[in-house]
């Protein structure tokens, strides 16, 4: 319910809030981190040049955090369907060179701008506030943007397991007890990652973009 309910917040609808200062970032940074169980910093930190093809299947490299390991995340089918090919479009014809180009960094970091903005910060409500989503879950666990990772590992354990592939789900999560530097069978991560609930198949970064204007 509230994997629904961050989805199908005011940031993927068509309405601007009263004082909003929408940025590119507030649109794709809980999506990415939805659908590769990535860190937002190393998701503040992707460059265009980090989204790849491998063996023929779309990635994001991810290589820039220091407590888990780099690794290769095929990029969602629902990405592309929320025209995240349109957006690096336009980066591009910006010269833009960092994906999340409007993410400001503290200290190198992107993971503090992002928790503000996502959680809150003292009487400033964050995202999920205005979403009227609890800060703590039914477990008493805070709710965070890293959450999105905790559901990741749940499902994608689930698929890896389902194709009996255990290093499947160890690499994709950036652990170290897988101990090669890469995955040899990206088609089987391709395989593992797309069985990824859509959380909303009605969000697409146009739709975001009229709500600028609006």
């Amino acid at each position: 319910m509230e994997l629904h309910t961050l989805s199908h917040g005011y940031i993927y609808g068509d309405h601007r809030l009263p004082r909003e200062q929408p940025k590119h970032w507030h649109f794709w940074l809980p999506l990415i981190a939805y659908y590769t169980g990535a860190y937002s910093d190393e998701i503040g930190h992707l460059q265009l040049t980090d989204i790849v093809t491998h063996d023929g299947i779309a990635c994001f490299n991810f290589h820039t955090h220091g407590k888990i390991k780099p690794r290769m995340v095929p990029v969602h089918k629902a990405l592309f369907e929320a025209g995240l090919t349109d957006y690096i479009a336009l980066l591009e014809q910006q010269n833009e060179t960092r994906l999340l180009f409007d993410l400001p960094s503290k200290s190198g970091r992107y993971s503090e701008k992002v928790r503000i903005w996502f959680s809150g910060e003292g009487e400033r409500a964050g995202y999920l506030q205005k979403c009227d989503i609890p800060t703590v879950d039914q477990l008493g666990m805070k709710t965070a943007m890293s959450s999105l990772r905790l559901n990741f590992e749940q499902q994608i354990r689930i698929f890896a397991l389902q194709a009996n592939s255990k290093d499947a789900f160890n690499y994709l999560m950036g652990f170290i007890d897988y101990s090669e530097e890469t995955f040899t069978n990206t088609e089987l991560l391709n395989c593992v990652l797309q069985q990824l609930r859509n959380i909303n198949p009605h969000i697409h970064w146009k739709r975001f973009t009229a709500r600028l204007s609006a």
